[in-house]
């Protein structure tokens, strides 16, 4: 016995399943053996078995596979034979663990395992052993995995109680629970360490997997009769099983879907497609659980199934997937035959329709949108399957036909691109949409052109999109219905989704919105096109119905993009052909509306922009809209009378009233974005299209005030100011009619003032508040000063300030009226400023109103002089000053009382921090009272500053001495002892600082005689010729020792810097100041001593360093200002240029300014300006000693170094740099000479970087204006302010800068010093000899092989550009030398448009120096083994010296004539046909009359010459080809092309690339082109002529056939050749489009005659397109027999590569582990669409092994390439015919374990040190021998 079984152990190895029941029958017949005993015997050597299982793992092979299926096998044999016992004791013992085990390794094994038991359990109809154990236990153990409790109602907890079968299970075997079930298990026959490593925790998708497959198996033996001797009992015991374990599973399954993402993806892969083909059985299984009975059907499960997707839509997108990978699946499974006829379901009536359910619909709405394409994917099919369009869709043959034969009618319908993309359409499956309206105006056929639609733009190319979509769409909407359009019963399905136009458009707003969203630019702009071309008014009201979220939506978001604006910003205009058709469009959508329904959409459309960030396209394009949907033209009810008018609109639900200030405050909202664009042409427009949307909705006087002032504070003053442009229309849209505005204008100051008096008692305030209510009274001054126009309307104003000025500052007044009232006053005045200052730069404008037909003055006010209502305000200002000053002075009274606080606590919201700008930390009765101190200094400052400027008596002269004196005993308050006393120090000197900046700037001889009589305060004791020494020594000594006392938090103490230099600006501006006023010191005496300046200069360069960002500006300042004085004070002439400052000093002042410089995290334009203006001083700008010393660069040359080398990170930067530098320069050109390095960086600088802000902040910012006017400019602002914004102006300025100095230099009448003429003309040939030496010797300026348009190629346009503006630096000392630099430049090989600069410049020095001309330009002529390009450049400078000569020398032109004519025979047409235009011109110079006969007396040289004129002048093609040039020659003046007029002469809208016209030379090359192209469609024609007379004369009756080379007879194959020949990359030129027909000669018996005489283009085209097809199936049917095993393979360049060799050689196939990676981007741009041609096969990793022994099965040799121990050479290896080949890891290779199955490995011989080759051109290597050893076959 054991030598039996031991012998049919070791041949379970090689006997396969299907034989061992013989083998085993044999056996029991001979030995007489019992089957049970063989049974337990087998049983017996499970433990060894599952052992060797699990020690072999995935590295079984096959005869260890086929052992453990034959195993299970014989057992099964042996069961049938036994009863229900051993049955159990297999299912328990065996099947369970064995499952478990092979899984992991072996999916086919699992599957053949799992096949053989369920087929004994279907022969034996052992369904209730399954019953008792193993589906309780896999049921239990998914439940227990979802942490469910076995009290949860599943029926197979109960199956005991009521088994299907009467005791096939003995009682002591029967569990009782779950538990009971898994401790049998564990006591049953199995060795304890198998019990260890193969536990009974069943996995989930292994218990999942085996339930499916008992499933199906039960279904198979109920409904498949796979036992033809099967009883009728049986049969329903196998159904009454499946029926229970389908109840458990859909209410697992449920359970599942709600769980984890690993849960979820298990029941949908295993078990939901069982239960769907289960249902799809059959349509109802009855259930009987103990106690009860159900009724299992597949509407009910499906509706439960459809609750869980719907949650699972909301949860994420994750689960959104999962949800439609069950839609999918429920979708993909065909519905019962037999459905429920006779089935009892309870009296249950109705049916569930899921397209009943809007949140189906609405859902497959979303999924078409998805971002991801998968999803899509399966929406669509979801929705093709649900409407039962998933089938192939039929075509109307007959129509297609009957119209494709009437070529009239069908052309006035749809074009020839449109008639091959219907067909193209129809070739590719995706069907198409009939020309007839009655064809498509069912809801069938909107469905199908919906579909067809929407796969063009997800599956199919650009072309057929472009062909065919407007032509559909235009279909669509003639298709809409009407009410009189009633719909057939068979329609009602399709009809109900599509029965309105409101549903029409919902289904074509989702094909709108992903063509707008496609990934193909093109595409998008298509589908743009196709939008707003549409005539709207041709389909009725049909654009009132599109979707408004639509609208809001998809459509504004896709009118941000980029693509749609090509033409946008081109020579500043701000528009596009999009945004006028989207304005069009709007304004007709909006004119269907109802006022509250279009203020409501007014309001939506407004606050995109806060939801999406627009572009400047994007954003202009909004508010064209928004202006054009605002703007509407109303429409009437009765609009059109035509057919269309009865289209079914949808009821609109009324929108509730919206406030139209709420409308105006999100306008507020899109100007501020638009300041965030620079150009202010744009934002002018903004703000114009804005303003104009405003006036067409509402009324300024309809929105309350705070809303209009903000709006208007939105505004740029520079538009609204007097003199802007947009100041006429925002006056006449707030003024009204009527001036309603004014009247609410006039009771703010009143409103203003009460608005707090009303509440309690507390009064206090803080920074915020204070600020708050200032920026209040601002804008309501602005708004007033634009609405009122004349006295009349001020009048209110002045008497309320006159009544209350009196009043306010009264003790029985609370302090937060009386700081209100100063904030009005100090608004008012700040108003009035800017109107005064404007008016004296703008004169009043008058001009014309169209409307009104009345002239209107632009400014405010109609009375002839402005002076009089300033004034006016002037007298109400003094009337109240002297109150004013009681005020201010007892407000004062806080910074200097010795009154000690009793409340020192802080409040909250500042406790514990270190304080900032706006959180004083101060008590909050201190902090107001300091507030009101500031308030008052303040506004007294303003008013002495406006009442001194119109009227000056006792009463201003007494506000001007009382605020010296204030700040005289500011600055001499003792020092602080306490963090409170510090704090209210910093609110004095702040005081001090709007103080110092209103006097300072109305200094005048008053205020010298104040300070004299105000006991010497101001003057020193010792020195009296330095009036303001005492008050600034005291002023530094005793703000530092607050700033160095330690009371001060960090923050808070950069706050007091910046006030001490906010008052140092204004005290060091004094001088300046005083003498722009007329005030004059007497002899001898100063403001300033030299000592206190040079003490204020170390101050400032010692705090440089650590200086605050609001510390920047009054510090640079103060530097200019400082060394301005230091420089007034020299007395030595000698010492002038050094300004007072030594060189250590300035190496001080570099270094903090470079640090402070570099600390400075923001660029902003002020700053850096204000920087340069510092450092780069003029007065010590002239000192050679700072650029240059013994050791080294001096201290300037150190910074001007540093600055540009961090400035070509920074646009702005050395934009600001260049300006500076150039003026400085011109101002001092003896510094030119060390700054050569320098010079060649600014001219080569070209920044990728575009600086939006720059012209914006200058515009709007007045810090930025200020500090740009101050640096030094150059001559030339006319042509260097026009690149001011690009990366030219470095270049630009610099060119201009040497063009001055040049005239300067050459120019007899110039007065300037003989040393600087000289330093001029030095500098200027050391810099360009310095670019040529660059040119020719510099790695990247010399290389003669680089890309158009690259870096180099900038670099070289730049040097050169520079070498022709320093061309008049040219003199004899360096003739030599910059002759022979150019010359080898020339004969390089460059590019025409570099070329051209260096023609310009060498015509340039050969007029000048005419005796070269002998010397070197002819030898170089007669020279013609010189490059063509060299030639045509030196024909090109002979040319234009004879040409531009003063006269014909005829010394020159014998020299330069003859070595040009034989050129006119040279071989290359280039050079040819550029020598016949330079030639013809030089003759038509020399012979004015071309007439032949009139030059009978010349010379025979002379009528040779006048005949050659005569041949150029009349030859068509010379005159073609001189035609397109003459422009270009007539208008080259070589002097004006050396001049940076001449040089930069395109601006930048005009050219892209570095303002670089267009060569003469590529104007000859593309002529040349274009005429090569004539002549080879010539010869193409000819050809064709040819090999049509040829194939009519062997289609001769004749001559049916021709001799072979050998002389026998072969039928002529021409046609059958000529079929399938074809060029291999297609690029048809202009001329070739019309001849594709003879290039393929498509088919001989229906092109007999000449194929010219063919003029039906669309006949040739359908020709060639069923050529390709018969191409592609001849293509596909030759692939060579060899597979690419790629699946280790990861990166996607090498798979793309593989996939592109692939096709390239035919391969069978390209095996790849991940088919997701073909989406890829990189894979597409490399593969170029090479995995459309090549079969790709998705094998994961896992599979490999499986994948390979399949392939072995069938044939294949399975090969390697690996380097091994055995690998052979691949020269040396013969390829079998069918191959697979395996590649390995880009590392690591082919694993072991593949390498074991390969039949061998080959290597590619190496000879370098590299181990090994890139895997993909591995690959191809081996791919090239197989194919070239199969072609030698």
């Amino acid at each position: 016995m054991e030598s039996i079984v031991a012998a049919l152990l070791s041949s379970f190895r090689r006997v396969p399943p299907a034989a061992i029941p013989a083998v085993l029958d044999c056996i029991l017949t001979s030995t007489a053996a019992s089957s049970s005993s063989f049974f337990h015997r087998l049983l017996d050597e499970f433990p060894h078995i599952s052992k060797d299982i699990a020690h072999k793992g995935e590295q079984m092979d096959s005869e260890w596979r086929n052992s453990v299926a034959t195993y299970v096998a014989a057992i099964s044999h042996f069961l049938k034979k036994s009863g229900p016992h051993d049955m159990h004791i297999f299912v328990c013992s065996i099947w369970i663990p064995l499952l478990k085990l092979i899984y992991p390794c072996d999916r086919e094994l699992f599957n053949e395992v799992s096949s053989l038991f369920l087929n004994l359990v279907k022969e034996t109809n052992s369904w209730d052993v399954l019953e008792e154990t193993m589906v309780p236990l896999l049921l239990g153990s998914i439940g227990l995995s979802m942490g469910m409790s076995q009290s949860e109602q599943f029926a197979i907890y109960k199956w005991s109680e009521n088994p299907s079968s009467n005791g096939s299970m003995d009682d002591d075997m029967r569990p009782k629970s779950l538990r009971d079930l898994h401790s049998k298990l564990m006591d049953n026959c199995i060795l304890k360490d198998v019990l260890v490593c193969n536990s009974y925790g069943i996995p989930l998708h292994i218990a999942c997997n085996i339930l499916t497959l008992t499933l199906d198996a039960a279904l198979s033996s109920t409904y498949g009769n796979v036992i033809p001797e099967s009883t009728l009992a049986s049969g329903s015991l196998a159904k009454t099983f499946a029926g229970k374990l389908l109840w458990d599973l859909s209410s697992l399954t449920l359970k599942m879907v709600m769980q984890s993402s690993e849960h979820r993806s298990t029941a949908i892969k295993f078990l939901l497609p069982w239960i769907f083909n289960a249902f799809a059985r059959e349509y109802a299984f009855k259930v009987a659980v103990p106690g009860t009975s159900h009724v299992l059907t597949r509407e009910d499960n499906f509706v439960k199934i459809w609750k869980c997707c719907k949650l699972l839509f909301v949860l994420g997108s994750l689960e959104r997937r999962d949800a439609y990978d069950i839609l999918s699946l429920y979708f993909s499974l065909p519905s019962p035959a037999d459905e429920h006829k006779d089935l009892d379901i309870g009296g249950r009536e109705g049916k569930f329709d899921l397209r009943d359910d809007q949140t189906f619909w609405d859902e497959i709405k979303r999924g078409l949108l998805d971002k991801e394409s998968l999803l899509r994917k399966q929406s669509l099919l979801i929705l093709k399957t649900i409407l039962n369009l998933s089938k192939e869709r039929k075509y109307h043959s007959d129509i297609f036909e009957d119209v494709s034969k009437k070529k009239g009618s069908c052309s006035d319908t749809m074009s020839k691109r449109g008639r091959w993309a219907d067909k193209e359409a129809q070739s590719l499956g995706v069907g198409r949409i009939c020309n007839y309206n009655e064809v498509i105006s069912t809801g069938w056929y909107r469905w199908e052109a919906f579909i067809f639609l929407y796969e063009m733009l997800e599956e199919y190319g650009t072309h057929l999109v472009e062909a065919a979509w407007n032509h559909q769409i235009m279909l669509f909407l003639s298709s809409l219905p009407s009410e009189n359009n009633v719909c057939s019963a068979n329609e009602e399905l399709y009809h109900s989704r599509m029965a309105t136009a409101e549903q029409i458009f919902e289904w074509l707003a989702i094909l709108w919105e992903r063509g707008f969203c496609h990934d193909n630019p093109l595409v998008r702009c298509l589908i743009m096109q196709s939008f707003l071309s549409i005539k709207w008014d041709n389909y009725g009201c049909c654009a009132r119905v599109v979707p408004t979220s639509f609208i809001l939506g998809p459509f504004i978001r896709a009118l941000n993009d980029p693509v749609h604006h090509k033409e946008f910003g081109a020579k500043e205009i701000y528009s596009s052909w999009a945004i006028e058709a989207s304005s069009r469009f709007l304004c007709l959508y909006a004119s269907y509306m109802e006022d509250r329904q279009h203020i409501s959409f007014l309001v939506d459309l407004s606050l995109v922009p806060k939801m999406h960030s627009f572009g400047r396209a994007g954003l202009i394009c909004l508010v064209e809209c928004l202006a054009a949907a605002a703007c509407r033209d109303l429409k009437p009810d009765n609009h059109d009378t035509d057919a269309t008018n009865d289209v079914i609109i949808g009821e609109s639900v009324p929108n509730c009233q919206i406030d139209r200030g709420h409308v105006l405050d999100v306008w507020r909202f899109i100007l501020e974005c638009s300041k965030q664009h620079f150009n202010s042409k744009y934002r002018r427009q903004v703000c114009e299209k804005i303003l104009a949307a405003a006036a067409s909705v509402m009324c300024g006087s309809d929105i309350p005030l705070e809303i209009l002032s903000h709006f208007i504070s939105s505004l740029p003053r520079e538009y609204t100011d007097c003199g802007g442009s947009l100041r006429y229309v925002v006056q006449k849209w707030l003024r009204g009619p009527d001036f309603q505005l004014l009247k609410d204008l006039n009771e703010f100051p009143g409103n203003f003032l009460a608005y707090h008096q009303s509440q309690d008692s507390q009064s206090t305030f803080d920074d915020e508040e204070l600020e708050a209510w200032g920026s209040e009274a601002k804008r309501w001054a602005r708004v007033l000063f634009l609405v009122a126009d004349s006295t009349e309307h001020i009048r209110p104003l002045l008497k309320f300030i006159q009544d209350h000025g009196h009043d306010v500052f009264k003790k029985n007044n609370s302090e937060l009226t009386a700081v209100k009232f100063l904030i009005l006053i100090a608004s008012l005045i700040e108003e009035l400023q800017v109107i005064k200052e404007k008016v004296a730069i703008v004169p009043v404008t008058r001009i014309v109103n169209e409307d009104l037909n009345m002239p209107t003055i632009v400014d405010n006010f109609s009375f002839m002089e402005e002076s009089v209502i300033f004034d006016k305000f002037g007298v109400v200002f003094l009337s109240f000053l002297e109150e004013l000053m009681s005020f201010t002075k007892l407000s004062c009274s806080v910074f200097w009382s010795s009154v000690v606080i009793e409340d020192m606590t802080l409040p909250g919201s500042i406790r514990g921090r270190l304080g900032g700008p706006s959180q004083r930390r101060l008590p909050c009765s201190a902090c107001t009272s300091v507030l009101e101190a500031i308030t008052a200094v303040r506004t007294l400052a303003s008013v002495f500053r406006w009442c001194v400027q119109s009227k000056t008596d006792g009463l201003v002269h007494s506000a001007e001495s009382f605020l010296w004196k204030l700040c005289w005993k500011i600055i001499t308050t003792p020092a602080p002892i306490s963090e409170v006393e510090a704090e209210i120090h910093i609110a004095a000197y702040e005081a001090c600082a709007y103080s110092l900046k209103d006097l300072v700037s109305v200094f005048s001889p008053v205020t010298l005689d104040i300070m004299t009589d105000s006991d010497g305060s101001f003057q020193s004791e010792t020195d009296d010729k330095a009036r303001l020494d005492m008050f600034v020594s005291t002023f530094m000594h005793n703000i530092n020792q607050i700033i160095d006392g330690g009371k001060l938090a960090r923050t808070r103490r950069a706050v007091l810097m910046n006030w001490k230099w906010c008052c140092s600006e204004s005290l060091l501006s004094i001088p300046i100041k005083a003498l722009h006023n007329g005030v004059q010191l007497e002899t001898c005496k100063s403001f300033f001593s030299n000592a206190i300046t040079t003490h204020i200069f170390g101050d400032l360069v010692g705090s440089l360093e650590n200086a605050g960002e609001i510390s920047v500006l009054p510090m640079l300042r103060c530097v200019r200002l400082n060394i301005e004085l230091l420089a007034s004070q020299i007395q030595n002439p000698a010492e002038f240029f050094r300004g007072g400052i030594s060189i250590e000093m300035m190496w001080l002042l570099v270094n903090s300014s470079w640090i402070l410089h570099i600390s400075c995290n923001k660029r902003r334009v002020a700053p850096i300006a204000a920087l340069l203006s510092s450092v780069l001083h003029q007065s010590t700008f002239g000192d050679q000693l700072m650029h240059k010393s013994d050791d080294g660069p001096g201290p300037m040359k150190w910074f001007v170094e540093k600055i540009l080398e961090e400035g070509t990170k920074s646009p702005r930067t050395i934009r600001l740099a260049a300006l500076h530098l150039c003026g400085l320069w011109l101002a001092y050109p003896n510094t030119l000479q060390y700054y050569i390095k320098e010079l060649k960086l600014l001219t080569s600088y070209g920044s990728v970087a575009f600086d939006e802000d720059f012209e914006a902040e200058l515009a709007e910012n007045h810090d930025a204006r200020a500090e740009v006017s101050v640096l030094s400019r150059s001559l030339d602002p006319e042509l260097t302010d026009v690149f001011i914004n690009t990366e030219l102006y470095a270049r630009v300025s610099v060119a201009v800068m040497f063009s001055t100095l040049a005239d300067i230099a050459y120019s007899d009448k110039c007065t300037s010093r003989n040393e600087d003429k000289c330093a001029i003309i030095s500098s200027g040939k050391l810099f360009l000899l310095e670019l040529l030496s660059s040119v020719v010797n510099e790695k990247d300026l010399s290389k003669e092989l680089y890309k158009k348009y690259s870096a180099i190629h900038r670099r070289k346009v730049r040097a050169w550009q520079m070498i022709c503006a320093l061309a008049r630096f040219v003199d004899l000392d360096i003739v030599e030398e910059v002759t022979f630099s150019l010359h080898t430049s020339i004969q390089r090989n460059n590019l025409p448009s570099v070329r051209q600069y260096m023609e310009t410049f060498a015509i340039y020095i050969y007029l000048k120096f005419p005796s070269l001309v002998g010397q070197q330009l002819v030898p170089l002529l007669r020279n013609y083994d010189l490059r063509p390009q060299a030639l045509s450049s030196y024909i090109f400078i002979a040319a234009n010296v004879i040409l531009h000569g003063e006269k014909i020398q005829s010394g020159l032109l014998a020299e330069l004539l003859p070595p040009i004519v034989p050129l006119l025979t040279s071989h290359h047409h280039t050079l040819r046909g550029f020598t016949q235009i330079l030639l013809y011109h030089v003759l038509e110079k020399m012979f004015p009359d071309s007439n032949p006969a009139a030059c009978s007396s010349m010379s025979l040289e002379g009528r040779c010459f006048v005949d050659l004129r005569y041949y150029l002048e009349h030859n068509s093609d010379c005159t073609r080809l001189r035609a397109s040039m003459d422009s270009y020659l007539d208008s080259f003046d070589p002097i004006k092309s050396v001049s940076p007029a001449g040089i930069f002469t395109n601006r930048v809208e005009e050219q892209e690339f570095e303002c670089v016209p267009a060569t003469l030379m590529d104007r000859v090359i593309d002529f040349l082109n274009e005429t090569r192209e004539d002549l080879r469609s010539s010869m193409a024609k000819d050809a064709a002529t040819i090999q049509s007379e040829s194939i009519y004369i062997d289609e001769c009756p004749k001559c049916p056939e021709t001799l072979d080379s050998n002389g026998g007879h072969s039928t002529n194959q021409l046609g059958k050749e000529l079929l399938y020949d074809f060029q291999r990359k297609i690029s048809l030129s202009k001329n070739e489009k019309l001849e594709m027909g003879s290039a393929t000669s498509l088919d001989i018996r229906t092109s007999r005659g000449s194929l010219l005489d063919m003029e039906n283009e669309d006949h040739l085209l359908d020709q060639l397109l069923n050529t390709r097809g018969e191409i592609g199936e001849k293509l596909k049917a030759s692939r060579q027999q060899i597979i690419i095993q790629a699946s280790l393979i990861d990166r996607i360049p090498n798979l793309a590569g593989l996939a592109r060799t692939c096709e390239v050689f035919k391969a069978a196939g390209l095996a790849i582990a991940n088919k997701n990676v073909l989406n890829d981007k990189q894979f597409q741009l490399i593969s170029v669409t090479a995995d459309k041609w090549v079969p790709m096969m998705e094998v994961p990793v896992e599979s490999m092994r499986v994948f390979l022994e399949k392939k072995k099965q069938q044939g294949f040799a399975i090969l390697g390439l690996e380097q091994t121990a055995h690998s052979i050479p691949l020269d040396q290896y013969n390829f079998p015919v069918k191959t697979v080949l395996v590649l390995g890891r880009e590392k690591e290779g082919i694993p072991v374990e593949i390498i074991h199955m390969l039949d061998a490995c080959i290597e590619i011989p190496q000879l370098g040190i590299v181990r090994s080759l890139n895997v993909h051109v591995s690959g191809a290597l081996a791919l090239w021998e197989y194919t070239r050893q199969q072609r030698q076959t």
